[in-house]
């Protein structure tokens, strides 16, 4: 079931003009070096004056212009056991482990029906999930690498599935080339970004004191999409999930044009991060990763988003570099963060 929690509150204290960024950077789809699940487990837990630092947000808008917002954090419990992982045996994997468990999703009727038609591809090569009539959720890494925001960031787009139009056959026979896609491929209507937030924590967190926990941003559409989207969820436990089982979809790159499904077991647990072997490619970073749980004192299932890919990672385990496949978690702060980002207040945020 999902249980009913009370939210944090995060409030915008003061907004400050910063320079416009450079937008240089390269796009790197697979991060190396990052604190592991042994470095997980020896770092302090984050005081409140840290949350309000990691947790303040920069802003990019359409035009190059960009602010940072600190924010204040209210009615928060802070939990004393710190970034605490489940143990279970830890095994060197690879991207695919093992059989390619992966699904690429064909037929139409599912390509453009919920869950799947929430999946979308991002211009800088990764994929995302519409979270709002107006936002997509993605990975912060997919815009930014630390230090300055990826070359294609600049001119953002988002690309939602569309089946192929009627009309595409004349117009393909007029040019003498083929402009559409082949039957089972979707094809992408793209739309402008008029805006991306990133926590301040992904900044430091590339320095690897933080690891990947703030890998997470939001894209504001210049125009809404008329399409079913999904709620945010907060992430349960590992014991909590039926089989422990998670979900998502995106577009990997050796199945260009394809949207791919899957589904695993998460292996281990941190507070902000699932570490599991769900096959995937890049591309599929930036995906929205869901479940499908009962509604409190309702017959019914809902899927709802619970972490965000953050694709392929090697990580420092026992002095040793080993890979895993990482998702962000949504906890009570960052649901609170994410809500914030797209109601514009937090009155809509109280439960989630």
């Amino acid at each position: 079931t999902w249980h009913l929690k009370k939210i944090p509150q995060i409030v915008s204290e003061r907004t400050f003009s910063l320079d416009s960024p450079k937008f240089e950077a390269k796009t790197k789809l697979e991060l190396n070096s990052v604190c592991g699940i042994e470095c997980q487990r020896k770092l302090p837990v984050p005081s409140l004056s840290d949350l309000k630092d990691l947790l303040s947000y920069e802003t990019v808008f359409e035009n190059g212009t960009r602010t940072l917002t600190e924010v204040n954090v209210l009615g928060l419990a802070l939990d004393p056991a710190g970034n605490t992982t489940t143990r279970r045996s830890l095994r060197k994997k690879r991207q695919i482990y093992g059989t390619d468990s992966r699904f690429s999703i064909y037929d139409k009727r599912f390509m453009t029906n919920f869950p799947f038609n929430t999946a979308v591809k991002i211009s800088t090569g990764c994929s995302g999930i519409l979270i709002s009539p107006k936002h997509v959720l993605t990975a912060a890494h997919c815009l930014h690498n630390g230090k300055d925001y990826v070359k294609g960031s600049k001119r953002l787009r988002v690309g939602l599935m569309k089946t192929k139009s009627r009309g595409g056959g004349r117009k393909q026979r007029r040019s003498g080339r083929k402009q559409g896609t082949s039957d089972g491929m979707p094809s992408f209507q793209w739309t402008r970004v008029k805006s991306t937030h990133i926590p301040k924590g992904w900044f430091k967190g590339v320095s690897g004191d933080i690891a990947l926990d703030y890998d997470y941003a939001v894209l504001e559409l210049k125009r809404p999409h008329k399409r079913k989207y999904m709620e945010l969820g907060i992430s349960p436990a590992i014991k909590m999930m039926p089989g422990s089982m998670i979900h998502f979809s995106g577009f990997d790159n050796d199945r260009s044009g394809q949207l791919v499904y899957r589904f695993c077991s998460i292996s281990d647990e941190s507070n902000d991060l699932f570490y599991q072997y769900c096959d995937a490619e890049p591309g599929s970073t930036g995906s929205g990763v869901y479940l499908r749980l009962k509604e409190p004192n309702k017959k019914k299932w809902k899927r709802k988003i619970i972490a965000v890919f953050s694709g392929h990672q090697w990580v420092d385990v026992n002095g040793e570099q080993q890979d895993y496949n990482v998702a962000v978690r949504i906890t009570p702060l960052k649901y609170a963060q994410i809500c914030f980002w797209i109601h514009g207040n937090d009155e809509n945020c109280t439960q989630g």
